[in-house]
């Protein structure tokens, strides 16, 4: 028996501060009695986004104990995985538990499934302390319970590829949809994509090609990413450069881009990216570690006519769009690989 009806958008679920919607709360109720039209996950894995678990795993010095103990404390202090300081959380993988009679999502008990949904507006409740997650990564073997909204997202796992890899797509599978639209917009542009040797930078790359791009640059930290990236074959100029220095990043990069895309885990990229990009052209902003505020009123300051676009983690048909780039670019396999330690021989 359900506990009657709730709101599609969760509202019944928001314990504090009354009148928000879940993202916005403090603190939700993950109690696991369903209401008509809400979904029960059983959990196996969080996926801390990259912004969230780099300020984790640098607040605590990188000790695993530590790191376990910080996540543990944030969920059942907050009923969700919301980092209080990059104010962003990740997503999950589980299996349906049960389905309220009046779910829409289309979802069977049973079914495993990755949520598309932040982790920041998602009921969860762990039941193992996180006892098999060693801290020296940002997906965790968790068990627990999640609750999906009537307007949640969740996709079917699919039967090809590994857990781990299919959850690390799907976690940045909003990048390359919204790339792909905007590179869509301009005749084919130069686009530059900022930390473009991560799981979201390459598949964001891909996308621009896809999308008609005219010059395709990826922009990475070190010597190590760019040998990386310069192997994968995905951007037609490889730049290293530091993503904080303004001045240095546009000389690097030379014509500025009509699209740049920043997909980088550090804040203080704002103003980098707003020099590097035309007059006339857009931003898109995909990381958790953006100063919004500062990417506004510095765009103000540099007298900078571009288009800011946050990074909405939903596009419709996105999920499908990222796979499908998986699947078909062995230059985004190799980086997912590296990144991931996996030996992904996936066929196109």
């Amino acid at each position: 028996m359900t506990k009657g009806t709730g709101s599609p958008i969760g509202l019944h679920r928001v314990v504090e501060p009354a009148g928000v919607l879940p993202q916005a709360a403090w603190r939700l109720d993950p109690s696991p009695a369903l209401y008509d039209d809400e979904t029960r996950v059983q959990v196996s894995r969080l996926n801390l986004d990259a912004a969230s678990y780099r300020q984790l795993h640098d607040a605590h010095g990188g000790d695993g104990a530590a790191l376990r103990a910080e996540v543990a404390r944030i969920v059942a202090e907050r009923g969700k995985m919301h980092n209080p300081v990059t104010g962003s959380g990740g997503m999950l993988v589980g299996t349906v538990d049960e389905v309220g009679p009046a779910s829409p999502l289309g979802l069977r008990p049973g079914q495993r499934i990755a949520t598309l949904v932040s982790l920041t507006l998602t009921p969860l409740a762990l039941a193992d302390g996180l006892a098999g997650w060693d801290g020296a990564g940002e997906q965790v073997p968790a068990e627990g319970h999640a609750i999906l909204f009537g307007r949640s997202i969740a996709a079917v796992l699919p039967d090809d590829l590994p857990v781990e890899v299919a959850l690390a797509v799907f976690d940045v599978c909003g990048a390359p949809a919204l790339t792909a639209r905007v590179v869509g917009r301009y005749p084919h542009p130069r686009v530059a994509v900022l930390g473009a040797a991560g799981k979201s930078g390459c598949l964001s790359l891909a996308a621009a090609r896809m999308a008609g791009a005219g010059s395709v640059v990826g922009v990475v930290r070190d010597a190590g990413e760019a040998a990386l990236l310069r192997t994968a074959g995905l951007a037609d100029e490889v730049v290293v450069a530091d993503a904080r220095d303004p001045v240095g990043l546009a000389a690097a990069i030379g014509p500025p881009a009509h699209v740049t895309v920043v997909c980088v885990d550090v804040p203080g990229c704002e103003g980098a990216a707003v020099l590097a990009t035309a007059t006339g052209g857009t931003v898109v902003f995909f990381s958790m570690a953006t100063s919004f505020s500062a990417a506004a009123l510095g765009a103000e300051g540099l007298a900078a006519d571009v288009n800011l676009v946050i990074g909405n983690g939903y596009t419709p048909g996105h999920a499908d769009l990222a796979l499908g780039l998986f699947r078909a670019e062995a230059g985004v396999r190799q980086v997912f690989d590296h990144r991931l330690g996996l030996d992904l021989k996936v066929s196109p």
